[in-house]
């Protein structure tokens, strides 16, 4: 997927100090005028006035910048903890600096865990580990892992107490793991209720959490065909067999899904190798996730989660330049903290 290449916008003047000079310096000059007309030897006196209203321009100046400073440490630390900033933050001259002290916060840790979870589950889970996204970042931020290590670490979220499934979660290893994508209380919430066990589900899940992929399943007709025929219908093939995501082709890779509940077992794919990606030949979950992670849009899409974050709305055009330098960044070392520096460290951020 070809990222976008936004067109940068220039800024036009604060309304405020806008409004300011328009109501201000008329006013000035017509006082100015009438000085001139009705004291015109005291010229010297006149001087020395405007001398000393020049000089005192610099105190509001001094008092913007630092009220900038304050405003923008009080964002940052909003942001990235959900708490006011620090007094050290607040009286600083480069408040985004506090960034670098933030992003090691527990707070922080936790804070966009669980907005992570949020991003990449519908509703919470019904137990903790079915909000394995929440603590496989917590995981990756800790360790300080890449960001690709959410869905490609040989790693398993599971219970602490394997008897109870309401127990708190944990990162374990796994010899056979998949970030949390083979985490069984993932694996179950997602399976799916396709007829004939396709993992339709567990495939958007997958796309949407690494390169998010946001679609809406379509309102079945009574007694409409759901099968893998009635997908092959032109209204339902767009989605589910002829585009770079096509969910049928993805889903094949995936294996099926046999029982419910506490009996759900999967079986390995049967069929041979998909296309996907506009021209990725995968054949399993490992290379479906690998390719995934390889493709530009999933630097795109940790951007796009970085300014969801930061700025609790999605990227728009005039934020180009930015979003730009977070892909590039983001590329280099795969770190989603490294994305988080670029966005917030921009002085565009505090404007």
């Amino acid at each position: 997927m070809d990222r976008m290449k936004f067109a940068t916008i220039c800024r036009s003047p604060s309304r405020a100090r806008l409004a300011c000079e328009l109501l201000q310096c008329p006013k000035m000059r017509r006082s100015l005028r009438t000085l001139l007309r009705a004291a015109p030897l005291g010229v010297a006196l006149l001087t020395a006035a405007l001398a000393s209203q020049r000089h005192a321009v610099a105190d509001p100046a001094t008092a913007d910048t630092a009220e900038r400073n304050e405003r923008c440490a009080t964002r940052l630390a909003t942001a990235m903890v959900g708490e006011s900033a620090t007094p050290e933050a607040l009286a600083s001259l480069q408040p985004q600096d506090s960034f670098d002290t933030l992003v090691k916060d527990p707070r922080f840790v936790d804070r966009f865990s669980r907005f992570i979870n949020s991003q990449f589950n519908r509703t919470p889970g019904l137990t903790p580990a079915e909000d394995a996204p929440y603590y496989m970042s917590k995981y990756v931020l800790m360790n300080n892992k890449p960001w690709s290590e959410m869905f490609l670490g040989k790693y398993a979220v599971v219970p602490t107490d394997a008897n109870d499934p309401n127990s708190e979660a944990n990162v374990i290893d796994a010899p056979n793991g998949l970030g949390y994508f083979r985490s069984r209380a993932w694996e179950i919430r997602y399976g799916g209720n396709e007829g004939a066990g396709v993992r339709l589900v567990t495939a958007y899940r997958i796309m949407q959490n690494m390169v998010g992929v946001q679609l809406v399943a379509s309102t079945n007709e009574p007694n409409a065909d759901v099968s893998v025929v009635g997908r092959k219908a032109s209204q339902c093939a767009t989605c589910h067999f002829t585009p770079w995501y096509a969910l049928d082709s993805v889903a094949s890779v995936l294996g099926t899904r046999v029982g419910k509940g506490a009996d759900t077992k999967f079986d390995p794919p049967a069929g041979g190798p998909q296309t996907i990606l506009g021209g990725v030949s995968v054949s399993n979950m490992d290379g479906l996730v690998a390719a995934l992670a390889n493709d530009e849009s999933f630097n795109v899409n940790a951007c796009r989660l970085t300014f969801r974050y930061l700025y609790g709305r999605d990227e728009m055009s005039c934020d180009g330049p930015a979003f730009d330098a977070c892909v590039e960044n983001f590329k280099k070392d795969k770190q989603i903290t490294t994305a988080l520096a670029t966005v917030a460290k921009d002085a565009r951020y505090c404007e």
